[in-house]
């Protein structure tokens, strides 16, 4: 298996590298690829130096699988380049996610949608992945009306340049920034640009993805997004309006046995999810399960994972996976 990995010099690159060699994917050869400025740097993949190439040169090289991850431009120019050599793109950016000729992916939910005729496949949101690999098994079984979430956003979403912002803080020192704002002993109520609606960018995938993957535009979400100076994930706080009535017990046995998801809800022993014990970890954590005592049918929950793993490479490459086991690359 020929697969490229293009922004393999990033945040996300280097972790979708990191993984793939985790979980044994079927690599015969990498090809990484990076901007200009890093063609002919070296990057080591399991023991082996593999000088990156630019994005010409990794079309030309006919790779079976391309993991994007270098930003939405670069993936509306180079992905069909990609796609008509016959290289199958599972991409990481906001690029395609909302094409109706893309499919968009959360393996556990929705890989058997995937047939060899899709070229170009989308890897949803970080915020939105872990959102819906909890309320997917949730809707099936009391029907989701509405959905009200407030997210707590890691820097390392934004990437290298907001990780070097929070450690120059930490340090006193002046330097480029990321945000408009101090980040440190902060919170910014901004993920990604705003709407004409005053909503953000961030605040309307969770809105749009959440009813692309789970097949239903009648559910109703609403979400504010915000960014906090910790590093190992994202947290939200979810609140869910069913039609149907609930047992909060049956809901924990319900999401117990979601592949994917794992359930840290013991007050007694003050367990809930954290991203200080979620980062470089591939699983959705799911807490504080409660039922929403001012509204019938509704629950209220805590979701944390590790917005680079599961968030982004790790859903990926499942994706990759996915395609591998069912020969359809």
């Amino acid at each position: 298996m020929k697969v490229a990995v293009v922004g393999a010099t990033g945040m996300v690159g280097e972790v979708m590298l990191q993984v793939l060699a985790e979980r044994n994917f079927p690599v015969t050869e990498l090809i990484p690829v990076a901007s200009e400025k890093s063609v002919g740097k070296e990057i080591e993949f399991k023991g082996t130096k593999y000088k990156v190439v630019g994005m010409q040169t990794a079309v030309d090289m006919k790779a079976d699988i391309a993991l994007f991850s270098a930003g939405g431009e670069t993936s509306l120019e180079w992905a069909p380049k990609f796609a008509a050599a016959g290289t199958t793109v599972i991409d990481n950016s906001s690029a395609w996610r909302m094409d109706a000729t893309k499919k968009l992916i959360v393996p556990e939910i929705n890989a058997s949608e995937l047939t060899k005729d899709d070229k170009i496949i989308a890897n949803p949101n970080c915020s939105t992945i872990q959102m819906v690999l909890v309320l997917n098994p949730l809707h099936k079984k009391y029907k989701i009306k509405r959905v009200i979430v407030s997210t707590y956003q890691s820097i390392t979403g934004t990437g290298v340049k907001a990780v070097q912002q929070l450690e120059n803080e930490y340090a006193g020192k002046q330097g480029e920034m990321a945000y408009k704002y101090q980040i440190h002993r902060n919170a910014i109520p901004q993920c990604d640009s705003f709407e004409e609606n005053g909503y953000t960018k961030e605040e309307m995938k969770l809105v749009r993805e959440s009813q692309k993957i789970m097949g239903d535009k009648t559910i109703a979400v609403t979400a504010t997004a915000v960014r906090v100076p910790i590093v190992g994930g994202h947290s939200e706080a979810v609140n869910i309006e069913f039609e149907n009535d609930f047992n909060v017990s049956e809901i924990r046995e319900i999401l117990h046995h979601t592949d994917g998801v794992v359930v840290q809800d013991n007050n007694e022993t003050y367990t809930y999810p954290m991203p200080l014990y979620a980062q470089g970890k591939d699983e959705v954590f799911v807490g504080r399960i409660r039922r929403d005592e001012s509204q019938p049918n509704s629950l209220n929950m805590w979701i944390v994972a590790d917005n680079l793993r599961k968030g982004a490479a790790t859903n990926t490459i499942q994706i990759a996976e996915y395609l591998v086991a069912n020969k359809l690359v």
